[in-house]
């Protein structure tokens, strides 16, 4: 349970530096980021895999870069869901995506594989 809260809150705090990075992405504050990381979460765990399934051939096509656009996806239906927080555009949700994958995979290299998936 403390892995996932601390996994929440890094997320959290991702997506308020992302929001700082990013032209088009309007995060309101902590509260919004929690909530968004939370929703973020869930549409990663129960949306993600679905769209992936579908799109399957389509990324075999582009060998794999399609996710990229899966990701943004992703990350702009969460942001849609959120109170407090707003992608403008798909270009601002696939670049917010894209670093937010980068910093985690950062943070997951630094804290190591006890990070909860």
């Amino acid at each position: 349970m403390l892995a996932f809260l601390a996994h929440l809150i890094i997320t959290a705090a991702l997506i308020l530096v992302i929001a700082k990075l990013v032209s088009g992405i309007e995060v309101e504050g902590w509260t919004s980021a929690i909530l968004a990381a939370l929703v973020l979460g869930l549409a990663n765990a129960l949306l993600r895999p679905a769209m992936v399934i579908l799109t399957y051939p389509l990324t075999l096509l582009t060998f794999g870069l399609f996710l990229l656009v899966i990701n943004g996806l992703v990350l702009q239906i969460a942001v849609w869901l959120t109170p407090g927080a707003k992608i403008q555009g798909c270009g601002a949700a696939f670049v917010g995506a894209f670093l937010l994958t980068l910093l985690n995979m950062a943070i997951e290299a630094v804290l190591g594989p006890a990070w909860p998936r």
